[in-house]
């Protein structure tokens, strides 16, 4: 009795591809979206600085830079599949901050899925799984996916300066369990 390998091959082949363009298709998406929110504060970013001083933020022109930047270069590196890790650090890191805005005038359970919220979630799946074949990472780098060690320790990284922003930007705590007074 013989087994053929061909089938199993072919299926795996046919969902390696599904797959990678499931990757392709989330990579653009969710890159695309964070782009184009830091692209918005980069072509008005006098507006960009003055939301963040009328918001109270401290360092309002530090506080824009490091935003715009992050969601441009993150969500740019996302579409492309560019060092995926880091892009998906980059953009992990504002929209906690982004959803941490939606949420602070509430408890934080209130509004959970929120666009920033389904970003993150999104950036931080890309982080998981890779860019997939079609990727610069792929094409360049001849790697599609990355280590779990390196994964989890961008993970921690982005919510610890998301955090650290937050707190060092704005001065409080977003997470609370009772809508502020």
């Amino acid at each position: 009795m013989t087994t053929d390998t061909t089938e199993v091959t072919t299926a795996d082949a046919g969902t390696r591809t599904t797959a990678d363009i499931g990757l392709l298709i989330l990579r653009i998406g969710v890159g695309a979206a964070i782009l184009q929110a830091g692209l918005i504060k980069a072509f008005d970013f006098s507006t960009t600085v003055g939301f963040m001083a009328e918001a109270g933020w401290r360092l309002p022109a530090l506080a824009a830079l490091m935003v715009t930047t992050a969601e441009t270069l993150g969500g740019l590196g996302l579409m492309l599949g560019a060092l995926t890790p880091l892009a998906a650090f980059a953009a992990i890191a504002p929209m906690v901050d982004a959803w941490a805005v939606n949420v602070s005038g509430v408890a934080f359970w209130s509004e959970p899925f929120n666009v920033p919220f389904l970003l993150g979630v999104g950036a931080v799946a890309l982080l998981f799984t890779g860019a997939g074949r079609y990727s610069l990472d792929a094409g360049i780098l001849g790697r599609p996916t990355w280590g779990i060690r390196l994964c989890v320790g961008l993970l921690i990284a982005a919510f610890a300066a998301a955090i650290v922003t937050w707190v060092a930007l704005f001065g409080v705590n977003p997470i609370h369990f009772t809508a502020p007074s």
